[in-house]
């Protein structure tokens, strides 16, 4: 990516300028990338293309004001790291599910270098940590969205845990983005994914809070974990919602 782009991916993230190197600037982007860039999986919904590419992924993400699921947003927001200097390491992850463990990469999080070590960056979980966390730290980590703990795990691998409740199993080894495309596109298309059984979009609110829109279905969970689910009219009222709380503008319903 190169510095007009970076500039352009600011803007997009609503940041004026380039924050300053190191913990707290790293922080500034993940908070800025969060709160803007929703978690979704409309393009299976509306029959697009997904690209795992620089270029794809810019024009998403920047280009179309879009969203994106965990490939997507991850991959995005490493390359606008990489152009801003930062140390990035792509790292695939097993999501722990009710039925156990997911497929071989069907997560991606990323592993940013400081000068005062490593940390775990993640943009594209839906609702997980708010921040940078230490990578494998032996204490807990307070986070505003609950309490981070690493576990070991079988072949080097390690365990992210949320308030006691394991999220995913993170491979340590280097990966590059093609290396997700299979998985990719098992998610996309196999019926047993839960990205393939309706559209999703998801972001933040500014008060700690969540809001949701799956189907026709807009869901708003307070801070406190209080939910208020309301069922959406007409196409007009589906599209207005995606405009309004998400920043996407849709010409069709997914």
């Amino acid at each position: 990516m190169d510095q007009r782009h970076a500039d352009e991916y600011l803007e997009r993230i609503g940041l004026s300028g380039r924050p300053p190197s190191g913990l707290g600037g790293l922080r500034t982007l993940m908070t800025a990338h969060l709160r803007t860039v929703p978690f979704e999986n409309l393009s299976i919904h509306l029959g697009e293309e997904y690209r795992l590419d620089e270029e794809g992924l810019h024009d998403k993400v920047v280009g179309r004001r879009r969203g994106g699921f965990c490939y997507e947003l991850g991959g995005a927001f490493a390359g606008l790291l990489r152009a801003l200097g930062h140390d990035v390491t792509l790292l695939a992850a097993r999501v722990h599910g009710e039925d156990g463990l997911g497929p071989p990469f069907d997560h991606l999080a990323l592993r940013v270098d400081l000068a005062d070590g490593p940390w775990l960056v993640d943009v594209g979980f839906g609702r997980f940590v708010a921040g940078p966390v230490p990578f494998a730290a032996d204490e807990p980590w307070e986070d505003p969205e609950g309490v981070v703990t690493w576990a070991g795990a079988p072949d080097g691998d390690l365990d992210v845990l949320l308030d006691g409740r394991p999220q995913y199993r993170l491979e340590t080894r280097p990966r590059e983005l093609v290396d997700a495309e299979p998985t990719c596109w098992w998610q996309t298309t196999s019926p047993r994914s839960h990205f393939t059984a309706g559209p999703v979009c998801s972001l933040p609110t500014a008060d700690g809070g969540r809001v949701s829109l799956a189907g026709r279905t807009l869901v708003t969970t307070a801070a406190d974990g209080t939910r208020e689910e309301r069922r959406l009219g007409g196409d007009d009222e589906v599209l207005a919602t995606y405009r309004d709380l998400f920043g996407v503008v849709l010409d069709r319903v997914p």
